[in-house]
């Protein structure tokens, strides 16, 4: 999944792995999106402004067993390369029954 997200495949991602009224973060702005359109727009409103990376670090049960925390770090890349952040982040993922993302948040991590 993180490893789509950093290419220009994006819409693999969605169409596989996204619910269609799937509950997303928009953290540029502080708001949630709804809906595979709307994650599409944000998505495209980030690459435009600069090309965002995410390396998976860990995966792991959340506290309440149902849903998946991926420790995460952030990065970016351009013309001068990849500059990865120094602390994570975890992305914390809640399933359908058919295994599509329908809710994914964002905690601080180390």
């Amino acid at each position: 999944m993180y490893e789509v997200f950093s290419t220009d495949e994006r819409e693999a991602f969605v169409q596989r792995c996204l619910a269609p009224d799937v509950d997303w973060p928009n953290v540029l702005d502080g708001v949630r999106l709804h809906g595979r359109e709307a994650v599409r727009a944000y998505w495209a409103r980030q690459f435009a402004a600069g090309h965002p990376l995410v390396r998976l670090e860990g995966l792991r049960r959340d506290t309440d067993g149902e849903a998946v925390v991926a420790t995460v770090r952030p990065g970016t890349r351009d013309a001068s390369g990849e500059r990865w952040a120094e602390g994570t982040v975890e992305h914390v993922y809640r399933f359908d029954g058919s295994g599509l993302v329908t809710r994914m948040d964002v905690r601080a991590g180390t």
